[in-house]
């Protein structure tokens, strides 16, 4: 696939490591043989996909590869010009964890679970303390804890994403506390399936919690 900027291919060609700084744009455009102002153009697009950051005093400094900063722009003007749907995106979502539950869910660690339990043990105090409140960022923690360890950064950039946009929607906002005890009882079973190593049957539980949330709220 070829690049369309000669910022980005600059970056990959010179094998520009993630945390180091680049050189000046001067000498960049000079190697290159295009303009500044050109040049300029290529950078923002770069740091709007999140490949660098530009500081004062620190120039401009390569990241760590990262998928969200694209997925997360392509969403915002598919929601904001109606061209799609916050559904269609959770939909994706669904298909995501459910694919890749089994590979995720075998690369958790003792400690993860014991995390996992904590996460589900504050969010029952939540649901049940004085006054009760819904505890969306523990849904958020729990299902990206869960796919922490797998290692494609496709799948981690797209959750990230969902959970940023599922907290940022009115969705959780119209649900009542019905609809968040039982979210809550299905993590719990969830868990317990996890740390019996009964990954089939956690599978099974995170598919079919996901019918708890109305297609025509999304």
């Amino acid at each position: 696939m070829k690049l369309d900027s000669d910022f980005i291919a600059y970056i990959i060609e010179n094998q520009v490591q993630p945390h180091e700084k680049l050189p000046s744009l001067q000498h960049i455009s000079k190697e290159l043989g295009i303009s500044i102002g050109k040049l300029r153009e290529q950078l923002e697009v770069a740091r709007t996909l999140g490949i660098v950051s530009v500081r004062p005093r620190r120039g401009t400094i390569r990241l760590p590869y990262d998928f969200s900063p694209a997925v997360r722009a392509s969403l915002a003007v598919g929601l904001e010009s109606g061209s799609a749907t916050f559904n269609q995106f959770s939909q994706l979502r669904q298909a995501i964890e459910a694919q890749f539950w089994n590979d995720a869910a075998a690369l958790l660690t003792d400690a993860d679970k014991t995390e996992l339990q904590e996460i589900v043990d504050k969010a029952w105090n939540r649901l049940n303390g004085t006054p009760r409140h819904a505890p969306m960022k523990e849904h958020r923690q729990f299902h990206m804890k869960i796919f922490c360890r797998l290692d494609n950064p496709f799948v981690q950039g797209l959750l990230k994403v969902y959970w940023e946009a599922y907290a940022d929607s009115q969705i959780t906002r119209l649900m009542g506390f019905d609809y968040w005890v039982a979210v809550w009882k299905y993590h719990k079973q969830i868990i317990d399936a996890l740390q019996s190593n009964r990954l089939t049957d956690g599978g099974e539980l995170l598919i079919q919690h996901f019918d708890l949330l109305p297609e025509d709220l999304a």
